[in-house]
């Protein structure tokens, strides 16, 4: 690998997925890297790449291809952006013996450059010296960038990494260099995959052979390549994981924005699992503790949130009746006390514990009551109802907002803590998946309604009743909005091409993207839906079938 020019906290870097069609189809050279104490990648089977040399930037003008400001404006950076091209083709040659030229290079001068891999890798030459001996300009215009990684922080190595595509030149034979590389392998990506095959992957390793497994043939991943624009860093970040030992969550795994908010440094000791009667502090004034009674409803299990500083708690949710849940809230609340008791809507998984926690502490319990029976707790009667946009001082600078957000429960509350911008959100917002609407309580009109509202509250976190801290709550509420309009959109197209069915006829239809598993729950959204659209004029009931009425 070459040498940096002087040692940094975070190191650019580059590497090249080099691609040809085998017998069964697309492969990716790989190599395996050689033993090293103190290297994270040693051993492991990468692709080809390494650091930018200081000397890369000398070969600019023996490039065929973007200019440093084209190349720099493809990677979103204000300058330098030609070099991590030139390093990617660098680091090929140097490994792996593969070297793009413009024109491409024949097969026999091709293997007459083979002294010159020692001499780069040493830092005897530079790729610039190689390039005007041999009168050759390299071909960077077939590179595709690919993607853009950063190492997790609190890692002592890391490297900010582009990775680029290029399809592997022809007449050219990949040949280890035996010192980075001690072997090489052609792979189709799921082989690369197989847990057989006992292949040491870094997590960006597997995460691009997973998105590579998605192409029959090299020249599709390459031209999908080719048509990326505004590549995304991706950075993970460090875990404990169950067995005490790290490992790494992904931006796309649901507790990566809670990871970052607590861990900015990567300290690597909190956990991305939701482990039930664990107290987990989310702020100087927020704990969560999850209630041990997961399940295809409720997830990981139903979050209980308190909030204060300390000497006083405002419980957010009790859950369930479960005297051991009960226990680890009464143990995260010591040394402090439970002063009052907030339950967002009376759906079994979050408000009867508020009596056990009310009879063993005292404090008052506020919500709302519901006129419908069917899934709720009808035995919760608070001691005053909350009106929207009542605010409840807990303590000095921890202030929370009563609002009301019908739809999932007509009595649906949520609780702006409005120093942080937070919500807790109860079941009107869920992590990684979509509420149900059940009627007659359930009102999908009124629940997009309830949505659309909070787009006008300047919001930075929701506090979920299940699952982790989510961030971006806006991007979260369009997603939400627009996900309910195109299911209505198909409620809509199956009605009119049907023109009158049951709802059990329209169920697979408009949900044929849902497992049939959850079909039963989802009846009960395609309800939803198909009352608001008659509330609207557009559909009308008569018995079980519903008709199309645009």
């Amino acid at each position: 690998m070459s040498r940096a020019d002087a040692p940094r906290e975070v190191r650019p870097a580059s590497s090249l997925l080099l691609l040809r069609d085998g017998e069964q189809g697309l492969e990716v050279l790989m190599l395996r890297r050689a033993e090293r104490d103190g290297d994270m990648r040693s051993g492991a089977v990468v692709f080809p790449g390494g650091v930018l040399d200081a000397r890369d930037r000398e070969a600019h003008a023996c490039v065929h291809g973007p200019s440093d400001e084209e190349a720099s404006e493809r990677l979103g950076i204000a300058a330098g952006g030609l070099d991590f091209y030139i390093a990617a083709l660098r680091e090929s040659f140097e490994e792996v013996g593969l070297l793009l030229a413009a024109p491409a290079l024949p097969k026999a001068r091709a293997a007459a450059l083979e002294p010159w891999r020692a001499r780069l890798q040493s830092g005897a030459a530079s790729i610039a010296e190689l390039c005007r001996a041999e009168q050759l300009m390299l071909d960077a215009g077939a590179l595709a960038a690919y993607s853009h990684w950063l190492t997790p922080p609190g890692v002592g190595q890391r490297f900010d990494t582009r990775f680029f595509a290029a399809l592997a030149p022809e007449q050219q034979q990949a040949v280890a260099d035996r010192g980075e590389a001690v072997e090489l392998m052609w792979l189709a990506p799921g082989a690369a995959l197989d847990p057989a095959r006992e292949l040491r992957l870094l997590p960006v390793t597997r995460r691009t052979l997973q998105d590579l497994s998605r192409f029959a043939r090299a020249v599709d991943a390459y031209g999908e390549a080719r048509e990326r624009r505004d590549i995304a860093l991706v950075m993970p970040r460090r875990v404990a994981s169950p067995r005490g030992t790290l490992r790494v969550v992904m931006p796309d795994e649901l507790a990566y924005a809670e990871v970052a908010r607590l861990d900015p440094e990567g300290r690597g000791d909190l956990s991305a699992d939701l482990a039930p009667g664990r107290p987990v502090r989310l702020g100087a004034n927020i704990v969560r503790v999850t209630a041990p009674n997961a399940s295809v409803m409720t997830g990981p299990g139903t979050n209980t949130y308190l909030v204060g500083d300390g000497r006083t708690w405002t419980v957010i949710d009790p859950g369930p009746a479960m005297p051991e849940h009960v226990q680890a809230l009464l143990d995260a609340a010591a040394p402090g006390r439970v002063e009052r008791i907030l339950v967002t809507h009376t759906h079994p998984d979050h408000s009867p514990a508020a009596r056990q926690l009310a009879e063993a502490t005292g404090a008052p319990v506020y919500g709302r009551r519901t006129a419908h029976p069917e899934w709720q707790d009808m035995e919760f009667q608070p001691e005053r109802e909350l009106a929207d946009g009542e605010r409840l001082a807990l303590a000095p600078g921890v202030t929370l907002r009563v609002l009301h957000t019908p739809g999932h429960a007509s009595n649906h509350l949520c609780f702006l803590l409005e120093e942080e911008k937070l919500l807790f959100t109860g079941d009107h917002v869920m992590q990684g998946s979509t509420v149900v609407i059940n009627p007659p309580d359930g009102d999908m009109a009124a629940y997009l309604r309830s949505l659309e509202a909070l787009l006008a509250i300047d919001l930075e976190w929701f506090a979920p009743g299940h699952g982790f801290l989510v961030a971006r709550p806006h991007d979260v509420l369009r997603a939400l909005i627009a996900h309910r309009r195109r299911r209505e959109a198909k409620v809509a197209d199956a009605l009119r091409a049907a023109g009158s069915a049951t709802l059990d006829e329209m169920l697979p239809r408009v949900y044929d993207d849902a497992p049939v598993a959850i079909h039963p729950v989802a009846r009960r959204s395609l309800h939803a839906h198909l009352i608001k659209l008659a509330a609207e004029g557009r559909v009308m009931q008569e018995g079980a079938r519903w008709t199309w009425r645009g």
